[in-house]
């Protein structure tokens, strides 16, 4: 499911829907999950409180980023709307603009990055608005290195295995679910075949909201998040995208805006997945749920965030502790999903953390924070 940062009219499988969707450093203390999930009221944006809070940087734009990269305390990089892609090193007090020329037109909606100076963006949308750029330098230069030519397919996602492996999803192509794959950093792409892919059903995407629809965790496991459908799922590969099973998901479906938005897994069996109806003022009564076998089963949260969630992270250096964010607040764990927590309540689309103990996170009106510890 997508859409280009406000509402249009965009594709899922084959027929219109309308939707408005639809990716200093964090102190070791404010990382302990107990440590956030004290917090009980949800302090003014910007305002440090016991345990940390997101800081709120600078970003000079008012571009949308649903497409995130943290890659340390210092360096993050940001994809969105008008065909923007930002990147800091200094920790977000300044934000270069390094959008590829030309791409003013096209909505990015993912970014992996290797370090600072290798990143790898996608762009969405029907037909030839997919396309993915990759650049070595730190954006000073960028090479487009695949652009979709079948105006069946819509890529919504991406992820990486290591520096050279990596996938990009597509919506379903003739009744299932498209992969691209990659094995020298991005450099070119190849569609995978498609005989180990389980059917789509109908009227199954993925959401394009928070560059998590595709994740994976170590150097083959593989996991893709759907909604739209009467069933939410969640599909598992691991060979790196040739063969997948697909199980429901707790998470509720059964309409456009519906279902899995985002997924973490820090491990190869433990994973959390949010989501709810995006659609605003909808309820979304059981918007996460975790697994501990690889996504075979899933679970319902027992205290699941309040409202729809798209992005996810697990909280570096902890097995239990994870935040979750969507536009109307972000949300802390302490016991791997079991129960949530709101701590903040700014509006953000994505999260990720980094090995070095610090979380970032992005969304509208230019909106980029890093959590900061008292």
């Amino acid at each position: 499911m997508k859409s280009l940062g406000k509402t249009r009219r965009v594709r899922s499988m084959g027929r219109a829907v309308s939707v408005g969707l639809c990716g200093a450093a964090l102190a070791a203390t404010a990382l302990t999950a107990p440590g956030l999930a004290q917090e009980a009221s949800a302090a003014p944006e910007g305002q440090s409180r016991r345990g940390g809070g997101w800081d709120l940087k600078d970003s000079g734009t008012d571009a949308r980023f649903r497409g995130l990269a943290a890659v340390s305390r210092s360096t993050a990089w940001v994809a969105g709307a008008k065909g923007t892609v930002l990147r800091t090193s200094d920790g977000g007090r300044k934000w270069r603009d390094v959008s590829p020329p030309g791409a003013e037109g096209l909505e990015f909606r993912d970014v992996e990055a290797f370090d600072g100076r290798r990143a790898v963006v996608l762009a969405i949308g029907e037909g030839e608005a997919s396309r993915v750029f990759r650049t070595a330098d730190g954006g000073a230069t960028w090479t487009e290195s695949f652009r979709n030519t079948d105006p069946k397919a819509f890529y919504d996602c991406m992820t990486f295995f290591d520096r050279s492996h990596g996938l990009a999803m597509s919506d379903p192509v003739d009744g299932k679910y498209r992969i691209l794959s990659t094995a020298d950093g991005g450099r070119s792409w190849k569609v995978l075949p498609s005989d180990g892919m389980p059917a789509a059903q109908e009227g199954e995407a993925g959401f394009a909201a928070s560059g998590q629809c595709l994740v994976s965790s170590g150097p083959r496991d593989v996991w893709l998040a759907t909604g739209g459908a009467a069933r939410a799922r969640v599909l598992h590969s691991a060979d790196r995208g040739r063969t997948w099973t697909a199980t429901d998901a707790p998470i509720p479906a059964g309409a456009p805006a519906r279902g899995v938005f985002g997924l973490a897994f820090r491990d190869r069996t433990h994973g959390i997945a949010v989501g709810g109806d995006y659609t605003p003022d909808q309820p979304s009564p059981k918007a996460a749920a975790t697994t501990g076998d690889g996504g075979r089963t899933w679970t319902t949260a027992a205290q699941p965030p309040p409202a729809y969630r798209s992005g996810v992270a697990w909280l570096p250096g902890s097995h239990r502790g994870a935040l979750a964010v969507g536009p109307t607040g972000t949300d802390v764990t302490s016991d791997g999903g079991r129960t949530w927590r709101t701590v903040d309540p700014g509006s953000y689309d994505t999260v990720d953390c980094t090995r070095d103990r610090a979380c970032w996170a992005s969304g509208e009106k230019g909106r980029i924070a890093r959590w900061e510890g008292n």
